[in-house]
């Protein structure tokens, strides 16, 4: 059972934003985490900075936490020069690197380098296409390939990873094409539940398509003959219809975090408190978090 936390990149970097990297550090959480935008939702008229640099910063600072995205996707990313960008962050973090990444969605991200948003279907496609291409890039040398969205032309790896063969995926995805690509080329998937039910469900329906998206990545994994116990699953909460019950008191996350880990769920991900946002939270609660709700967890 791990617990990490997610750190949006609001703050600026000599202004809070070092001390939030730090102090998750200090309270014990596995991975911090950042999301991959250009801007997101209710705060894309407020300051937001980038996650590559971000993470490097935090690669800088600190030393044990794990650090990654979750997620980036194929919205305005190409994977050659994400390849390079991740190779880099590997190596200034020492391998604390994991990269979610999931196929991207509409909105802002979608629509901000000119393009028409990419239909349900054309996301599917890219990112079929990405995950095994950023695969390789990571993992080899020199990588020549021509694809219907994507190229690359003898792209260098070298030297490679810290970690090897490469720094771990995390693979959003609830569909049959993504849990088929988290089942091959992921060591970690990702859910933030059914978003069908996010308004109107209740968090017992969500709990039970939870555990049918975990049922359905350990089908994705046996037909290829992969152990669905190599795949860490990871809930990012915020997203269900909990909303952010679980972060009203220590004994409400304990709860709801047990309920989860009693599914199949290895890892769960909440966010750093943020005032006056769908985020906002008692900072003690979320510090007692970190620092006490995994013993009370364990058996």
């Amino acid at each position: 059972m791990r617990l990490s936390t997610v750190i949006l990149p609001v703050r600026r970097w000599h202004d809070g934003g070092r001390d939030e990297w730090l102090r998750a550090e200090q309270l014990g959480f596995h991975t911090a985490y950042t999301y991959d935008h250009l801007s997101w939702r209710t705060f894309r008229d407020g300051p937001w900075f980038g996650a590559v640099p971000t993470l490097t910063a935090a690669a800088a600072a600190t030393g044990r936490i794990r650090l990654g995205t979750l997620v980036t996707s194929p919205n305005f990313r190409h994977p050659v020069t994400l390849a390079k960008e991740l190779l880099t962050l590997d190596d200034v973090s020492d391998g604390r690197i994991t990269l979610g990444i999931g196929a991207g969605g509409t909105g802002f991200d979608a629509t901000a380098l000119g393009q028409e948003p990419w239909s349900p279907r054309e996301r599917a496609d890219r990112f079929a296409e990405f995950v095994p291409l950023l695969d390789r890039l990571l993992t080899e040398d020199s990588v020549t390939y021509e694809g219907t969205f994507y190229s690359a032309v003898e792209a260098r790896g070298i030297p490679g990873c810290v970690q090897r063969p490469r720094l771990p995926f995390a693979v959003a995805a609830t569909g049959p094409r993504g849990l088929k690509l988290a089942a091959r080329h992921g060591q970690a998937w990702v859910t933030t539940g059914d978003p069908k039910l996010f308004e109107t469900g209740t968090p017992e329906e969500s709990r039970a398509a939870i555990r049918g998206q975990i049922d359905r990545l350990g089908a994705a994994c046996e037909e290829i003959g992969r152990k669905a116990s190599e795949v860490e699953k990871v809930l990012l909460t915020g997203f269900t219809p909990d909303g952010n019950g679980p972060m009203e008191s220590l004994d409400a996350f304990v709860d709801f975090a047990g309920r989860h880990f009693e599914l199949g769920i290895t890892e769960i991900a909440v966010h750093a408190p943020i005032p006056d946002s769908d985020f906002a939270a008692d900072q003690r609660v979320f510090e007692r978090i970190g620092t006490e709700a995994l013993a009370q967890l364990r058996p």
